[in-house]
């Protein structure tokens, strides 16, 4: 299975992306997958959690694969700092 996932600015960390896009538990598991070479980026296996993704990027996990989007300009990225309070991310997110 393969879906994109929006980040905001121009790159993130391969364990941040692993849990923004929902491909692990938590960073702990992310972690360890890492470690344990099961996570491939641009089709190479990646052993730094630190490893910078940047946009067309994409990070395969076991059958799943998510490629890094920086959401252009079309202004259709979600931000909870600014959102507004009646609003539900949740809802949002699983929309």
């Amino acid at each position: 299975m393969a879906f994109d996932v929006v980040i905001s600015g121009e790159s993130i960390k391969l364990g941040q992306f692993l849990k923004v896009a929902n491909l692990v538990e938590s960073g702990g598991h992310a972690k360890e997958l890492i470690n344990a070479g099961e996570v491939s980026v641009n089709g190479e296996v990646v052993r730094a959690r630190g490893h910078l993704l940047f946009d067309a990027d994409s990070v395969t996990v076991g059958t799943q694969t998510a490629t890094v989007s920086t959401g252009g300009d079309d202004g259709d990225y979600f931000d909870e700092r600014t959102a507004n309070d009646d609003f539900d991310p949740e809802k949002w997110r699983n929309m």
